[in-house]
């Protein structure tokens, strides 16, 4: 059965060089597979290529009730919860297809939430939303896992627009010849004593699991794809993080660093991830030979 949210919405309209602001009141219809701003007399119809479903995660109401009347453009079912707990039992029973996700939730926050959510066996892409002036728990947010963050308050149609580009990065992943899906796809990557197993998420080195991050094995399983190959730290953040976040290079040393103290018998003295002294880093040309 559908669910009536009304809230009331502002547009800024120019008029004669005067800018007036309008306010109206308007439903969302919140209906499983189908999120539509009702018009007069019809529904905007919903395009075969949008996304399932989106999770939004957020105590301000009059806020997940915009997010999501504009989000009709991107999913067929936006959902809102307003605390952590009750967005984990969805996230397990119905796991969406993006989760719009609040730092700053009343009880489990947003950061517990989004550690929480990529222990699960489904990678869930998630678009952090704070209000919160620190660099660096945006910075932290993004190392345990989130994919974008959007700071408040934000222009409605930018949240709109990053959920977007989120979409079209997962689409990609999906649609290159290593995600297809069969095990011909996704082969293991034997890298002298490390090894990769794509489909599994799973690193080993010297025949022992090695625990990483989402983070860390995204970015581990980039580079070893890319042998030989230069990346600076903003080409590795649109690649792994998927945008070139002003102020946040240090997140990519962070990120290089726990790797090297993981897969390397030296980390001072790496042989798979190298540094490239004023330019970036890259991966080793040659799989190592084995250390003495």
């Amino acid at each position: 059965m559908d669910a009536s949210l009304h809230g009331k919405y502002h547009a800024n309209i120019p008029i004669h060089g005067t800018i007036v602001q309008i306010s109206v009141s308007c439903p969302v219809i919140v209906a499983r597979r189908r999120v539509s701003f009702r018009r007069p007399g019809r529904l905007i119809p919903v395009p075969p290529d949008m996304l399932d479903s989106i999770l939004i995660v957020e105590d301000q109401r009059d806020l997940a009730e915009l997010a999501a009347l504009h989000l009709a453009d991107v999913a067929r079912d936006v959902r809102i919860c307003s605390d952590g707990l009750a967005a984990l039992k969805i996230a397990q029973e119905q796991p969406p297809d993006l989760v719009i996700l609040d730092l700053g939730l009343p009880g489990l926050d947003g950061l517990q939430v989004c550690r929480r959510l990529r222990t699960l066996p489904r990678y869930i892409p998630i678009l952090m939303l704070t209000a919160r002036g620190s660099d660096a728990e945006r910075v932290l947010g993004l190392e345990i896992g989130a994919d974008d963050y959007l700071v408040k308050p934000f222009n409605v149609m930018e949240l709109v627009a990053r959920a977007k580009a989120i979409v079209r990065r997962m689409d990609g992943l999906a649609r290159r010849p290593e995600s297809a899906g069969s095990e011909a796809a996704a082969p293991a990557l034997q890298l002298g004593a490390l090894a990769i197993e794509p489909e599994q998420r799973r690193v080993l080195v010297d025949g022992a699991p090695i625990a990483l991050t989402a983070k860390e094995f995204d970015l581990l399983l980039f580079f070893a794809r890319h042998p030989g190959r230069v990346y600076t730290r903003g080409q590795l953040l649109d690649a792994v993080w998927g945008g070139a976040h002003d102020g946040y290079a240090h997140t990519v040393n962070s990120h290089i660093n726990r790797l090297r103290a993981k897969i390397e018998k030296d980390p001072a003295q790496p042989r798979y991830i190298l540094t490239v002294w004023g330019v970036g880093y890259k991966f080793a040309d040659e799989a190592p030979a084995p250390a003495p």
